[in-house]
């Protein structure tokens, strides 16, 4: 019985220790693979971070990336903006180049019609006067315009205003050229030598103002020349073509000069277009 009893007791603590060390074995394997579970879990939560970390990162990186895309964006504007006015700009300024090519064809068309037109006096007045000799009188271009130098001894006396009858011969003639050629204007200048008047008249500045006021009035008074086109100077010795020095030089700046030109509105009205345009 009692060895019965003692088996059974074996047979009951064999059956529980075997329980015990298999549940001991289940416990610590279990142990085990919570422990790697917590290391799996501690890694991934390391690399989760580091992900974040790096995610982070690339929305930095793109962030910077945007502000600079959305600067290069602006730049291209301003560029494409500023190409746009410096295309305007561009193209006004060729538009006012052609104006000014335009206007500097113009110009220089009238100037060759002047030229011309000048030419065309010149030789009038050379045919008109023909009968006289070059100490008497000469017909030249200068500045543009028609000189026809008519020497005292032609026109006046010594020290007087009053026109001999073979210089109211040559102004007659002038005066024809100018009565068929009403768009010449005339300018008519007195000079003196330097020797000072000793005349009923003041000084050379009246001699000289006198002769040429006496001019006008017979081209405009006997020859019926427009007295608008007319226009008349004094500039006693002051103006002299000749040394004062010498008779003949004297000679020569004893004179007076009708200094004719076209009208040359058109010309003018063209510049101060251009120069309105300018400013």
């Amino acid at each position: 019985m009692n060895k019965a009893v003692h088996l059974g007791l074996s047979i009951i603590a064999s059956i529980l220790l075997l329980t015990s060390c298999v549940s001991n074995k289940k416990f610590k394997a279990s142990q085990s693979a919570l422990e790697s579970a917590r290391n799996d879990s501690a890694r991934l939560a390391a690399k989760v971070a580091d992900q974040e970390a790096t995610i982070g990162q690339l929305k930095q990186q793109v962030g910077d990336l945007t502000n600079k895309v959305n600067d290069l964006t602006n730049q291209a504007g301003r560029l494409s903006s500023d190409v746009a006015n410096k295309n305007s700009q561009l193209g006004k300024s060729q538009q006012e180049l052609a104006e000014q090519q335009r206007k500097l064809e113009q110009l220089q068309a009238l100037m060759d019609q002047q030229k011309k037109a000048i030419q065309e006096i010149r030789k009038k007045m050379s045919d008109a006067l023909v009968g006289f000799n070059s100490n008497e009188l000469t017909v030249a271009i200068k500045n543009g315009k028609v000189y026809v130098s008519l020497q005292e001894n032609l026109l006046f006396p010594s020290g007087s205003a009053v026109v001999n009858p073979k210089g109211k011969e040559a102004l007659g003639k002038l005066a024809g050229v100018l009565n068929s050629n009403p768009e010449i204007t005339v300018n008519i200048e007195g000079h003196t030598d330097s020797v000072p008047i000793r005349t009923r008249f003041k000084d050379n500045w009246d001699l000289s103002t006198a002769r040429a006021t006496a001019i006008v009035r017979i081209l405009t008074i006997d020859y019926k020349v427009d007295p608008v086109r007319v226009e008349a100077s004094g500039h006693s010795q002051y103006d002299p073509v000749q040394t004062n020095s010498t008779s003949e030089g004297r000679a020569l700046n004893r004179r007076t000069e009708i200094i004719l030109s076209p009208k040359l509105d058109e010309l003018f009205k063209l510049l101060e277009t251009g120069t309105t345009t300018d400013n």
